[in-house]
């Protein structure tokens, strides 16, 4: 996925790339501004082009004519021009990453978007506020306003390949944020319209854009052979237009698929084509992460040297540019060399290295994986207090990514459940719209014809009451298929549910099987080799299994409509435990069950239900259980 999320508002603006800029064009505009003694919005519109023309090759010369475009603005009272004046110095500042003035300008330059009815404006804006959402992590923001701009370009005045364009630009962006999100589903279908719209108006490089992210939607989701056919697709389109740029990523991407399927020749081919072209563009994001994929298949090979080399390399780049990613990836493959040229003190060393990088930047990911093989150093070293410490914290980071990806899992769920319910319903009052106008034509036609007699009127009839039977029957199909859906979607949470109350009642039998381990391995330091190797195996296979309370809550509000909420309207003080005890009471589960899944003795459950059922102000004749099962 591309990195320049700043750029892509000046694909609305101008038609022309910064590299085609004409300097004649440019003095030609300097002298008719010179000339032009009158402020008027002509002038207005030369500071717009020369800032246009002039924003990334002289920001600060082009930052003064977006300036003067506002002051004169703002004085003959354009509308228009003082929101693209307050636009074009957001731009200024977005494109140095100063996003907090940006947005500034950009809030007000759409309030004077909104006054001068400029829906183009406005879309101008939002695709921008979208992306610097994006980039700083508010990803559901992100998506609101793209959606808000796909509405807008649907519902106004933009027609033909113009509004096929902004279309396809705004489901491109929203499939690179339903990507960050992990959403892979959702961004494949976004991707899907925005591929068509490219397609229906022939656009190839924005084509080749959706493509390349396809493939890496693929490649997430491990379809790697599905992923090399659309980034060869990506890849023979750059290459006719000799984008450079995009290529260097392309064939970086290709590569990373190849590898995954141990295709180390075709791999190593498109990484050293990647090599290339990013020392001709001089890019070196693109030119570390693919140094470090060389070496990967150096060190996967067991070519050591080479892969060392190839790390340090990656190292200088990332260091020269200060690319924190880079150089934490850099770092763990010189550690991984280290260790298997029996250098364990440098091995741990380097690796301390790249954790303290990880920490620092927030990769918990890889963060993650380090601790492990931490504890494989340590191990490695016969320091086994160590190796456990890092092995128990890798498995508390795996175990909260675990936690994060399903409740990323179930929201990708549910949106498609709504985006998918939303449609049906579009298409449905379409539908319902297209019938009322026929009956509307036959209306008319009606009367037409009644002059003609009674027998027109009784065929007339017949049809009207045909037409509307048919579109109540349509009516009635659309909605048992929306219901059938509901239907589906609740018997797949249940069965989910279900599943997720097994896991806790299985959870307690493996924490005592862990302490167990554990305190053989206190009283036994001789067995630590053996009872180590057991503990990695059970936690493993627990790191697949465990699902937490959150997860539980979650699956069961969307069985049991919104249980949690009603409890707090009966007693608003009623705490997390006690809805925890109330949701596993209405799921029918035993005192003895309980007590397990709460690692708790039964007669502490027998106590609680007794202060819940006095908190909810029931009397002694009221049964606890019935009382959740009927709320």
């Amino acid at each position: 996925m591309k990195t320049l999320i700043p750029l892509m508002v000046i694909i609305f603006l101008v038609s022309h790339s910064v590299n085609s800029q004409n300097t004649k064009l440019i003095d030609s505009l300097k002298n008719e501004l010179k000339q032009r003694k009158e402020d008027d919005s002509l002038k207005v519109k030369i500071l717009t082009r020369l800032h246009e023309k002039l924003m990334f090759s002289k920001p600060e010369e082009a930052k003064k004519y977006a300036e003067r475009e506002l002051q004169i603005s703002k004085k003959i009272d354009y509308t228009k021009g003082i929101a693209l004046g307050y636009m074009h110095i957001a731009d200024y500042y977005v494109n140095r990453t100063e996003n907090d003035s940006a947005l500034h300008y950009y809030a007000l330059a759409k309030d004077y978007f909104i006054k001068a009815k400029s829906n183009r404006g406005i879309i101008f804006i939002n695709h921008t506020l979208s992306s610097i959402e994006s980039t700083r992590g508010n990803l559901d923001k992100a998506i609101q306003i793209t959606n808000e701009n796909i509405e807008l370009i649907n519902n106004n005045e933009v027609e033909g390949k113009s509004k096929t364009k902004f279309l396809g630009a705004q489901y491109n962006n929203l499939a690179n944020i339903y990507i960050e999100k992990g959403n892979h589903k959702i961004a494949m279908k976004t991707a899907l319209k925005a591929l068509k719209c490219f397609e229906d108006i022939n656009h190839e490089t924005r084509k080749a854009d959706v493509l390349k992210q396809i493939g890496d939607i693929e490649s997430g989701q491990k379809n790697h052979e599905a992923s090399i056919n659309y980034f060869k697709q990506a890849i023979d389109i750059y290459e006719r237009f000799d984008e450079k740029f995009y290529l260097a990523y392309a064939y970086n991407s290709i590569g990373i698929s190849y590898q995954n399927i141990e295709d180390y020749t075709n791999a190593s081919k498109y990484y050293n084509l990647a090599i290339k072209y990013s020392k001709d563009i001089k890019d070196n994001l693109s030119l570390t992460n693919t140094l470090h994929n060389l070496a990967d298949i150096a060190f996967i090979e067991k070519n050591y040297n080479k892969a060392k080399q190839l790390f340090t390399e990656a190292k200088s780049v990332a260091e020269k540019a200060n690319i924190k990613l880079g150089l934490v990836n850099a770092y763990d493959g010189l550690s991984k060399v280290d260790y298997e040229s029996n250098h364990l003190a440098s091995a741990l060393n380097i690796n301390q290295k790249a954790i303290e990088i990880s920490k620092s930047i927030g990769a918990i990911p890889h963060l993650k994986d380090l601790y492990k093989y931490r504890s494989k150093l340590f191990q490695a070293s016969n320091k086994n207090k160590d190796a456990l410490f890092y092995l128990k914290s890798y498995q508390n980071i795996n175990d909260s990514l675990f936690n994060i990806q399903k409740t990323q899992q179930i929201e990708e769920l549910k949106t498609i459940y709504e985006t998918e319910k939303k449609e049906a319903k579009i298409v449905l009052q379409k539908q319902e719209i297209k019938a009322l106008n026929q009956e509307v034509e036959i209306s008319h036609l009606k009367k037409g014809l009644y002059a003609g007699g009674m027998l027109s009127f009784v065929v007339l009839s017949g049809l009207l009451y045909f037409v509307f039977k048919q579109r109540i029957k349509k009516n009635k199909i659309e909605q048992e298929k929306q219901e059938a859906i509901y239907k589906q979607e609740i018997e797949f949470k249940k069965k989910e549910l279900a599943s997720q109350t097994l896991h806790l009642v299985q959870k307690n039998t493996f924490i005592q099987e862990l302490k167990d381990n554990l305190e053989k391995i206190k009283s036994s330091p001789e067995l630590f080799k053996v009872e180590f190797r057991r503990l990695v195996l059970l936690l493993k296979k627990e790191s697949a299994e465990d699902k937490d309370w959150e997860v539980f809550k979650s699956y069961f509000t969307q069985v049991h409509n919104n249980f949690d909420k009603k409890l707090k309207e009966i007693y608003s003080e009623i705490n997390e435990k006690e809805i925890r005890l109330a949701s596993f009471l209405r799921m029918n589960l035993t005192t003895k069950e309980i007590a397990s899944m709460l690692n708790v003795l039964p007669e502490s459950v027998l106590k609680s239900k007794y202060r819940l059922k006095k908190k909810l102000n029931l009397d002694k004749t009221t049964d606890l259980n019935v009382f959740l099962n009927n709320l």
